[in-house]
């Protein structure tokens, strides 16, 4: 018989089984097909013994850009991303995934989850490069459902009137530094945090667990 005060029984039965990732991507341009992912971050979440949700393990990677795909200047002068920097101590896309994936196997087994969900702010480009990553690089067993996602640009909107990372952050009452923004790894700890509050939040209302509706 499980448990149902155990974290892990919590967390996996909160999202009918999913195991939510936070991630980042911080690319070369919009076309995921045609542009480089130059840096991946990724958040896996936990749920403690009273059910509020938190961040847990973080990877985070600078991810050389796969031969032949496209780097327009106006995308890095954006991101302030220099492929080129030897600094960045870069890897190739293959391994980067290859870590994520095995971490979030990890949390798959100690949740009892089923399958992972990216969660993302505007979380459709985010699966959009990964997905292409994942194909060119020909790994198998991913863990992340193909298509189903958790957008916190959208939980953002009907939670807090806001869909852009900083203000739905601000608003949240999650500090945001704007010159911090546009990498990986500190947009993925943002979004993370804001994701855990939105869910938190609504525990705290009383919209979760769920409750039997009284009839009068």
């Amino acid at each position: 018989m499980h448990d149902f005060n155990k974290p892990n029984i919590l967390l996996s039965n909160r999202f009918r089984g999913f195991y939510p990732v936070v991630i980042d991507i911080e690319t070369a341009g919009f076309d995921a097909k045609t542009n480089a992912l130059l840096e991946i971050a990724a958040i896996t979440l936990k749920m403690d013994s009273h059910g509020w949700l938190g961040k847990d393990a973080i990877l985070h990677f600078h991810v050389k850009p796969f031969p032949g795909l496209t780097l327009h200047p106006e995308a890095l002068a954006f991101n302030g991303i220099d492929p080129g920097n030897p600094l960045r101590g870069a890897v190739c896309e293959s391994e980067a995934l290859h870590a994520i994936f095995t971490l979030v196997r990890q949390g798959l087994n100690k949740s009892g989850c089923n399958r992972a969900i990216l969660v993302a702010h505007n979380a459709t480009f985010d699966l959009s490069f990964m997905n292409a990553a994942i194909a060119r690089s020909n790994l198998k067993r991913n863990p992340f459902h193909p298509f189903v996602t958790f957008d916190t640009a959208a939980l953002s909107g009907l939670v807090l009137g806001q869909t852009v990372l900083a203000k739905a952050c601000t608003t949240a009452g999650i500090s945001f530094d704007n010159s911090q923004a546009h990498s990986a790894l500190y947009d993925t700890m943002q979004t993370a945090e804001l994701f855990c509050e939105l869910v938190n939040r609504w525990k705290r209302l009383g919209g979760w667990p769920l409750t039997q509706a009284v009839h009068v």
